[in-house]
Order: structure tokens, then C-alpha cells, then sequence
């Protein structure tokens, strides 16, 4: 029998340097955006390959391109470049609390009317956070959290998905928005069954407050052939089709004073008690590095959002 031969263990300079080959397909190029000589980066792929017993790249005169097993490698080259530089970003957060960066990802139906709180909070409170932001939609923000592309989420809730945990913030009621002379219009009384027979104006797929609306339609008693119209792909859109006498929406009370105030046209009614309402909350992986931290943000921001028209959750909700 012939000995299987035995790979070397690859460095971490040596994927670097093949990964950003891969990258730009090109060895000055490759060598500038990783900061090393173009000798010393040819060697190091040279390096991989000889330790890995397999050629990575075709070198022609003209121009650099993938070998078959240097596709594949190159995957896997930037997935192992990806843990370790994720391994680096918790250790320093471990070693320094709200440092560095945190990548929060947001609902467009949340983002324009809780992000000034958040960032005057972290500003405030937190100014060594480099805070980034990612508006998408519920589906991309979960896969993003997976992947680690994403720490964190603020969304609505419950999302019922394995390995995520929820920090409830608020629960905030909904708002029918209707055109001025509507018989809803100011009436601060409106039965859930109301909803049966309206116009109903409603955002696009994907967006979970689509599907929350409708889920309160249904409780209210509404059939599926009631007329729904989907026109609109954000909020500001919706209620400008409102105000032109398309139908009615539903708004959270968050998301009132800045998409209603700038038109006279739009009136809004209040529902009876229990009014149907939206649960908002931060979302992280289970068991990230980061969980005091989190719980932490997600403390402070209760505090910070009782001046809104919401009802703050404790911790334990």
C-alpha cells in the first residue's frame, strides 16, 4: 500500500495571499491590497501550493487565472480568513466592552423612527462603538446574523427561529390611517371589525409588517377575497396613496408623527382596548460572545425609549 501523503499545515499569510490572488487575478494588484511585496506574495502561494500538493493558480504571461481546485480552495481560503478575523473582532470585544465594531441590522418599518434614539444613545453612552447600519428586510437580517455578517438585530418579534435569541424592547399599538372625511377618520373608538370590509392599503412582500397587518385582518374577521391593494414599498409611499383616497393603512404608532404630519389630508383613529399592537425587540445569535453587552444596549435603550408612544418591557418579557 502506498502512504497517503501528508498535507502541511497552510499559514495564515500563505490563504491571505492566495485569497487576494483569487480576489483580483492579478499579483501587483493582489500585493497592494494586502500590503506585501510582490515577491513575497508569489512565494507565499507558491508556499500553499507546495504544501498542499496542489496547484492553485495558471500563470500565463498575461494574465492569472484559477485552476479547477483553486476555485474550490478559494472558498474555503476566505471562509478560514472570515473565522479568524471574526475570532479577532470578539477577542478585542471581550478584552474592551462597546468597542470596535457592532453591525446592527434594522426593518425598514423600524429603522426611520427608532434610529435617532439608538445613535443619540450610543453616542451618548457608548462613544468608542463603531456602529454600523444595515436597513433590510426580516428574511436578510436572519441570514446575515447566521453568517456573521450581522451581530445584531432590531425587528419585530417573535421570530420562532433556532439559535436566536430575543431581547424584548417595547410593544407599540397600530394606527389606522385613513384620508381626510373618512367615517374613521378621529375616532378614537374603532372596533378590530372594522377591518372586515376596508380599503386596505398594504407594503409589498417581504416586509413583515405586511404579513402583522394582515394576521390582525384575519383576527378582526376579514376573508381572504376582502379587497387588498399592494402597492407601496415603504411607509412614506403608503400613506401619500391614503391621502390620494386609495384606501386606508395601518401605521405603528411610532412611525405616526413623522409619515402623517407633513399632509393635512391624513387623518388617523385609534382601535378599542386591546388595541392590535407589534412587539419590538433586539435579536443576537445564542450564546454570542457579546451577550453581557447586548443585554446591557438592550437595557439602556428601554430607558431611552419611554419618551415614545410604546409601552417598555422589562428585561424579562
Amino acid at each position: 500500500m502506498i502512504p497517503a501523503r501528508r498535507v502541511k499545515q497552510p499559514s495564515l499569510s500563505q490563504l491571505r495571499a492566495f485569497a487576494a490572488v483569487a480576489e483580483h487575478l492579478h499579483f501587483r494588484d493582489a500585493a497592494a491590497a494586502i500590503g506585501m511585496s510582490q515577491p513575497a506574495l508569489s512565494g507565499a502561494v507558491s508556499a500553499l501550493e507546495e504544501a498542499l500538493g496542489v496547484q492553485l493558480l495558471e500563470r500565463t504571461t498575461r494574465k492569472v487565472l484559477l485552476s479547477p481546485a483553486g476555485e474550490r480552495l478559494a472558498l474555503r481560503a476566505r471562509a478560514v480568513l472570515d473565522t479568524v478575523s471574526e475570532l479577532m473582532e470578539e477577542a478585542e470585544a471581550a478584552q474592551a466592552p462597546f468597542t470596535g465594531v457592532l453591525r446592527l441590522g434594522v426593518i425598514p418599518t423600524v429603522a426611520p423612527y427608532l434610529l435617532p434614539t439608538v445613535l443619540r444613545l450610543v453616542h451618548r453612552r457608548y462613544p468608542d462603538l463603531d456602529l454600523q447600519v444595515h436597513e433590510e428586510q426580516t428574511s436578510s437580517l436572519l441570514e446575515g446574523l447566521a453568517a456573521g455578517r450581522l451581530d445584531l438585530l432590531l425587528l419585530a418579534v417573535p421570530l420562532g427561529v433556532p439559535g436566536v435569541t430575543e431581547l424584548p424592547l417595547f410593544d407599540e399599538d397600530f394606527v389606522l390611517v385613513t384620508p381626510q372625511g373618512h367615517p374613521l377618520a378621529g375616532r378614537d373608538d374603532i372596533p378590530r371589525d372594522a377591518l372586515k370590509e376596508l380599503r386596505l392599503l398594504l407594503l409589498d412582500e417581504g416586509h413583515c409588517l405586511r404579513d402583522q397587518a394582515l394576521d390582525i385582518c384575519r383576527e378582526a374577521g376579514r376573508t381572504d377575497g376582502a379587497e387588498v391593494t399592494t402597492t407601496a414599498a415603504g411607509l412614506s409611499t403608503l400613506v401619500q396613496l391614503v391621502a390620494g383616497g386609495l384606501g386606508v393603512t395601518l401605521l405603528p404608532r411610532t412611525a405616526v408623527t413623522v409619515e402623517t404630519a407633513r399632509n393635512n389630508a391624513l387623518w388617523t383613529g385609534l382601535f378599542t382596548e386591546p388595541a392590535p399592537a407589534r412587539r419590538i425587540a433586539l435579536a443576537m445569535r445564542s450564546g454570542a460572545a457579546r451577550h453581557a453587552e447586548f443585554e446591557e444596549l438592550a437595557a439602556e435603550l428601554r430607558g431611552a425609549m419611554r419618551g415614545l408612544p410604546v409601552r417598555v418591557l422589562d428585561g424579562g418579557a
